[in-house]
């Protein structure tokens, strides 16, 4: 098993900080990267065609292999989770009369996209709600979703840990349903892709949409996308000269080429070849598969293995093990628990989680010790 890894990082001490799922802190060589990159743009002149690039590629294979797709040119660069799913959303093919279903209280950028492709198609957006009963919770959770597939559905939006309280979903018998419906199944990873195993080749989702800056360790206002076949032939939300075919050839620029770059190109943000945040997000990236996403899952699950019961013996819920990662963790307080001095002490010590809904978040990475 990994040993804690807090030498990589820069927390003080006297921090205590069980906030992941809010922002990750960054690694000192992503630091160190990102500044050699900012330096750089002092002297452009050394700034090469193949820099707009070759960064790119490493990017893009590094996150293919990652979440074990089929190669790079499957892979979007992004600058946000909402941007990769107007991508979807716009070439989803929804109609009047189909169903788009999503999760209570998902996170908003998974949520107004679909509210406005209802809108304007006629669709049905549907959600899907938790029970209130805490006793298989979870599981029961993940039945009602099953359910609300009918043969109407278009699409299926959904994290595949919830934001909120940590839930996962079985997103690979979500899949087998969603194929019985012909339904796309979408799916925003960004709280769990980087933490918890994700295999493109295993759950075949039709797109994974992930944020760069939570357990990606990247920095903020960049993110990568995995687009499947069925989004071969769609239009982009923008049109960009970048991600034509071709555009590495800059004296032919303004030979307008109508056709797209290979597989997922064409859904990248214009000036994708941030010289600044495609670096430091790489360097990340790489840091994870050199560590392993399951190592950091189990590693995870080792320092909150006393926390927990200790936390249900003061009455607190936490989801069953079963339909919960070990790296997102909602600790739902008993009535009357005195939620807002917990909050105040927590400030004072110095110990960052987060609130969010009816419950504390609490997230781990390997900067955190047992006694944490």
């Amino acid at each position: 098993m990994l040993t804690h890894q807090s030498h990589l990082f820069s927390i003080p001490e006297d921090i205590t900080y069980l906030n992941m799922s809010y922002m990750s802190p960054q690694l000192k060589a992503v630091d160190a990267v990102g500044q050699q990159a900012l330096v750089r743009k002092a002297q452009p002149w050394g700034i090469t065609i193949d820099d707009f690039f070759e960064p790119l590629k490493r990017l893009r294979s590094a996150f293919a292999q990652l979440i074990e797709a089929d190669g790079p040119d499957r892979i979007a660069v992004i600058p946000s989770v909402s941007y990769g799913l107007a991508n979807v959303a716009k070439n989803a093919g929804i109609k009047t009369g189909d169903r788009i279903v999503i999760l209570h209280e998902q996170f908003p950028s998974n949520v107004y996209s679909w509210q406005q492709a209802a809108e304007e198609a006629g669709a049905e957006l549907i959600t899907v709600a938790p029970p209130i009963e805490r006793e298989n919770r979870g599981a029961v959770w993940n039945a009602r979703l099953l359910e609300a597939i009918t043969p109407n559905t278009r699409v299926v939006a959904l994290a595949h840990v919830h934001w909120a309280d940590g839930t996962r979903f079985d997103i690979k018998a979500i899949r087998a349903r969603t194929r019985e419906v012909g339904a796309l199944l979408v799916i925003d990873g960004t709280q769990s892709v980087g933490a918890l195993p994700f295999s493109v080749k295993e759950l075949q989702p039709d797109a994974l949409i992930c944020g760069g800056y939570k357990w990606l360790m990247g920095p903020y206002s960049l993110g990568v996308a995995y687009y499947g076949p069925a989004f071969d032939e769609g239009r982009p939300i923008e049109e960009n000269w970048i991600n034509r075919k071709g555009s590495e050839d800059f004296s032919r620029l303004v030979n307008y080429q109508p056709d797209y770059g290979p597989g997922a190109a064409r859904y990248s943000v214009g000036e994708q070849s941030n010289f600044v945040l495609v670096p430091m997000l790489t360097t990340a990236i790489e840091q994870l598969l050199d560590w392993g996403v399951a190592n950091i899952q189990a590693y995870t699950q080792h320092i909150t293995a006393e926390a927990i019961p200790a936390l249900r013996d003061l009455g607190c819920y936490i989801e069953d093990e079963a339909y919960r990662g070990h790296h997102l963790i909602g600790v739902h307080f008993p009535e009357g628990f005195p939620v807002e001095a917990l909050k105040a002490y927590l400030t004072q010590e110095q110990v960052f989680v987060s609130y969010r809904g009816a419950c504390m978040r609490v997230s781990p990475h390997l900067y955190n010790t047992p006694e944490h």
